[in-house]
């Protein structure tokens, strides 16, 4: 018998989903995603763990990364971006995994974007 998943935390942070949408501008495919509202919250466990350590161009460096747990929901893909309620942007850069392949919890990692040279 399989035992059914639980979340190890409430989902109690909100976030908002952000859809992708191609333009086509000048015979270049650019990437947009939709504003945040009420239409794309949704509610989340949001556990960091620190981060993830790299070394790049033999320096270290952490990573502002994230585990997201929360309800199934089949329009949050990898090609979405995931915005807190502080204005951080984050990319997903795990595949969403549908748990259990049930439709009810769904989990998935996530990167923070940030700006600058």
């Amino acid at each position: 018998m399989m035992k059914s998943f639980k979340p190890n935390m409430p989902f109690n942070v909100a976030m908002h989903y952000l859809e992708p949408t191609e333009v086509n501008e000048l015979g270049t495919t650019k990437k947009t995603w939709t504003k945040p509202s009420k239409n794309n919250l949704f509610f989340c466990s949001f556990k960091t763990f620190g981060g993830t350590e790299k070394i790049v161009n033999d320096s270290y460096l952490i990573e502002d990364t994230a585990i997201i747990e929360t309800w199934y929901n089949d329009k949050i893909t990898n090609e979405c971006r995931v915005k807190d309620e502080n204005g951080n942007l984050y990319e997903i850069i795990s595949t969403p995994e549908n748990i259990n392949m049930r439709n009810q919890f769904m989990q998935f990692k996530i990167r923070r974007l940030r700006g600058g040279a």
